[in-house]
């Protein structure tokens, strides 16, 4: 595959971006950039405490906002549609993610799996304010009729629909898909030969600002990364770089993440890693050649971070070699928590890997054909506070913030803020108005002017529930409840804002706080159309289930001919006894 390595533009950007804000203002209108990374942790950038080289990023935060407390939701549709909207998930249609809903709550208001009617998105908003809107990369909002960005406000769009896809070829990720569906402009699209997810996004985004050259209107760009979802892959130039990085395991990666985050002031100083969720192995438990294939897929997974670091740069010394960069919004954060699967522990997606061609080798791992997660411990080790993706576990749903451009002073904000923010402060600071329907998020335009603490009161609920994952915020303290497996449903309460760890439950010692905050909770599930879940419902369980089923409609045809050769094989049995029980009866 064809990479452009354009080092001289990379080191434009980061000059560019070098220069203080202030000499960066204008009364102009600002265009927009916001880029989602897809499942990296609260601790994987650079200006986080990652590994990963992620300088043009890094360049973001330094001269901008670097956010230590900001939330998305535990998964990517309800965060993706929240972050679009400004509105709770429940109220979008994206309670939850498709592949995890059980049957009870198919079409269910709330639980659609589309933006439902009313629903507005941010690119409607500020098309209608007189903006050019684009999107690249990962939807995963739908793409039946009327789901596809084309029909929610983007002028133009090259979409992933899907929870993820191989980021080497037009290829599904797990038998749950068939296909790895991209559309442009709301018609089904393929990639050419030579893909790789984050270079592509990248390249088609310039595409569509290069066409509209002659156009002077502000624009809003949405790029959605693949990085660094399942599967973990990325060109060996990058992933060569983290050799030896990860050898010593998750519990020292851990140890050392919290430690780098403490260092720079984005975790309290006192505050307590949480002990290993039981269910977690220990590292020295792993055979070496388990360690040796775990270490090389964190390799990837840096390398992944970084090869998607690079093409943000090559986007932004685009933007400023036309002069548009000065006078542009960059906010770049994270979907979710870091992604805790293993799903080649399933012997059913075993199969299904020795049927596509998936490989596990260590010689080329996160190459074109090769199949790569890290597992619950490293997936827990890059997040902060327990857990990971999926829980509304600190891992879960803190994740990096940085909003760079004009009027943006350079700090780092340790005020509480959600996901629904986003669309709210963008709107705000684009001078379009944030008329019906009514979010649920506040402006953040003044904390990013440094001239509010707040962007919400403190002292004002905030509530998240996805698939039973459920946590409120007020005030220093968050109620969270776990169900299982990995939890017992019980409604555990923290400070959290010295113990992100979540390590000292208060629930006994404060049970009169955790009432009043669980009736806020409650107030927030009955405003928002929050289903309770089916008894013994379990998400692993449920999306091996709902793979299945989609298994036998996708290749229904490969088991029939199996029932049928049963079939075959069991009538020539029952002939053949027949034939012998006749031939004995006769003598």
């Amino acid at each position: 595959m064809k990479m452009r390595w354009n080092w001289l533009a990379g080191a434009t950007a980061l000059i560019a971006l070098a220069a203080p804000a202030s000499a960066q203002q204008t009364t102009q209108r600002p265009n927009i950039v916001v880029i989602v990374a897809d499942d990296v942790g609260f601790t994987d950038l650079g200006a986080y405490g990652g590994e990963a080289r992620t300088p043009n990023i890094d360049a973001l935060a330094q001269r901008g906002a670097q956010f230590s407390r900001y939330y998305s939701s535990p998964l990517c549709s309800p965060s993706r549609a929240m972050l679009l909207t400004g509105m709770d998930n429940h109220r979008t249609g994206h309670a939850t993610i498709v592949e995890v809903l059980p049957p009870d709550m198919v079409g269910r208001p709330g639980y659609s799996m589309h933006l439902e009617p009313g629903v507005v998105t941010l690119a409607e908003r500020l098309r209608r304010g007189g903006y050019r809107t684009y999107a690249t990369g990962k939807w995963h909002l739908g793409h039946g009729e009327g789901d596809l960005p084309d029909s929610h406000g983007f002028d133009r769009s090259f979409v992933l629909d899907a929870s993820g896809a191989d980021n080497w070829e037009e290829r599904a990720y797990l038998p749950y898909y068939r296909t790895a569906d991209w559309f442009e402009n709301g018609e089904r699209a393929h990639l050419p030969e030579n893909f790789y997810s984050s270079e592509f996004i990248v390249d088609r985004m310039i595409n569509y600002l290069n066409a509209d050259t002659s156009r002077t209107e502000p624009f809003l760009a949405y790029i959605a990364f693949q990085a660094v979802h399942i599967p973990v892959q990325a060109p060996r130039e990058f992933t060569a770089h983290y050799r030896g990085v990860y050898d010593g395991g998750w519990e020292v990666l851990r140890a050392d993440r919290w430690q780098r985050a403490q260092q720079l002031g984005l975790l309290p100083a006192t505050a307590q890693v949480d002990a290993p969720h039981p269910s977690f192995r220990a590292w020295s438990a792993l055979s070496g050649d388990e360690q040796a294939l775990y270490a090389r897929s964190m390799e990837v997974h840096a390398g992944m971070l970084e090869a998607m670091d690079h093409h943000i740069g090559r986007f932004i010394a685009y933007l400023q070699s036309r002069g548009l960069a000065d006078n542009t919004i960059f906010v770049v954060t994270s979907d979710n928590g870091p992604e805790p699967s293993n799903p080649v522990a399933d012997a059913d997606f075993r199969r299904w890997m020795a049927l596509t061609g998936y490989t596990r080798r260590l010689e080329d791992l996160g190459e074109r054909g090769s199949f790569v997660m890290i597992g619950p411990e490293f997936a827990n080790a890059t997040a902060t506070g327990s857990l990971f993706k999926f829980t509304a576990g600190e891992g879960g749903l803190r994740v990096p913030l940085i909003v760079a451009g004009p009027n943006v002073r350079q700090q780092r904000i340790d005020a509480r803020t959600f996901v629904t923010d986003i669309t709210p402060t963008l709107l705000e600071r684009a001078g379009v108005p944030a008329d019906a329907p009514a979010m649920d998020g506040f402006s953040m335009s003044g904390l990013l002017a440094g001239s509010t603490l707040h962007a919400r009161e403190p002292a004002i609920p905030l509530g998240v529930e996805v698939s039973g994952h459920s946590a409120l915020y007020r005030g220093n303290y968050k109620l969270v409840r776990t169900p299982p497996p990995l939890g017992d449903s019980s409604w555990r309460l923290y400070d959290i804002s010295v113990d992100p760890g979540e390590t000292i439950n208060l629930a006994a010692e404060m049970p009169d706080l955790a009432a009043d905050m669980l009736a806020d909770y409650e107030v927030y599930a009955d405003q928002n159309g929050v289903l309770e879940l089916p008894p013994g419902y379990d998400p692993q369980l449920q999306v091996a289930h709902n793979t299945r089923m989609k298994s036998y409609q996708h290749y229904w045809y490969i088991y029939a001919g199996i029932l049928l050769v049963a079939l075959l094989v069991l009538g020539g049995v029952i002939w053949l006894l027949f034939r012998l029980f006749r031939r004995r009866a006769a003598t």
